[in-house]
């Protein structure tokens, strides 16, 4: 028994919180340019001097994109939110009784809400002594996967009494990643009514000084796309989108790309984000929005956008299968 005026002392729990970049709180421009704001200030995201970056951020960028970013925002934005806040929300649903009773599943953004902090602070409260952090990014960069578990590390700095911690590692050549992968791009190719002359394998673009500065992020992006092409017993052409500023990114940009294949004789194009855990603005916005106008005002005929794993069945085993590995010793998943 625990002494009077004891703080009450909860069953021992085991914690997993996936994390995903983040969203804006609203599709409008108030709530973009503080989602913007957060986002941008990040060191890990814009490694330019603060001194130099925040008076563009706050003069120039913060007073024009906030308006666009909302617009196109608007174009995915469902009852239910934001596509990318809505899908994690399901696959954190899907995953609820996947460990057993004594494991609570919960998930957080890195920017916006809800919040790393706030739900790190949940699981604790829950009685949670253990918890896996599972940034939801296939390939590693810093500016994904470290930024989040920053975040989750600075909050755990927060705390008096904190819990036993481990982090997801980058699962970007798991076999059963692949596997998910390859059902889902041949399931979605099976289900078009063309046969496509390209498919795109479109990642999220990052600086070129990334990789100069040793991040593997590019090396993961080509290995996925060589795995998945292989098993799908095609090449696929790899491309990057999403650039920003004026630095050089990683090529080939993936608009520039569908710009030129009509040029090439090649009209008909489908195409899949093995970078995305879950569809959002990039994807149903850039690509499957715009990237389908560009690619059809250039000469194409079809186009396809093949989703993401997001909460299907497939791509909840996937998780349940990387996640189980991580639990391994704190849980017995059978």
């Amino acid at each position: 028994m625990t002494p009077a005026g004891h703080p009450p002392v909860l069953a021992s729990k085991i914690g997993v919180l996936l994390v995903n970049l983040g969203t804006p709180d609203a599709a409008d421009a108030r709530a973009v340019k503080r989602y913007l704001r957060e986002f941008l200030s990040d060191r890990r995201v814009v490694e330019i001097p603060q001194l130099l970056w925040q008076p563009i951020l706050r003069g120039i960028i913060l007073n024009t994109r906030p308006k666009k970013s909302a617009h196109a925002y608007q174009q995915v934005w469902s009852d239910a939110g934001s596509p990318l806040a809505a899908i994690t929300a399901a696959q954190a649903a899907a995953l609820r009784h996947a460990f057993g009773d004594g494991v609570i599943v919960d998930w957080a953004m890195r920017y916006g809400n809800p919040a790393i902090a706030d739900r790190l602070a949940a699981l604790k409260a829950a009685g949670c002594q253990r918890i896996l952090i599972a940034p939801l990014y296939p390939q590693y960069c810093a500016a994904t996967t470290a930024t989040a578990n920053d975040k989750a590390f600075a909050a755990l700095g927060a705390m008096r009494w904190q819990p036993a911690v481990r982090t997801l590692p980058p699962y970007h050549d798991d076999p059963a990643y692949i596997a998910a992968l390859a059902a889902s791009v041949e399931q979605g190719l099976a289900a078009l009514d063309f046969v496509p002359d390209v498919v795109l394998a479109s990642f999220h673009g990052m600086p070129q000084r990334t990789l100069e500065l040793g991040d593997p992020y590019h090396c993961h992006c080509v290995k996925t796309a060589r795995l998945l092409g292989e098993a799908l017993g095609r090449e696929l052409t790899i491309t990057f989108q999403s650039r920003f500023g004026r630095a050089k990114w990683l090529e080939p940009a993936t608009d520039r790309v569908l710009d030129a294949l009509p040029g090439e004789g090649r009209r008909k194009v489908a195409i899949v984000a093995p970078g995305f855990s879950a569809d959002c603005l990039e994807t149903l916005e850039e690509l499957a929005i715009r990237g389908r106008d560009s690619f059809i005002t250039a000469g194409g005929t079809h186009f396809a956008y093949l989703p993401c794993l997001n909460a299907s069945e497939r791509g909840v085993a996937m998780l349940r299968t990387i996640l189980s590995r991580e639990l391994a010793g704190w849980v017995d998943v059978a």
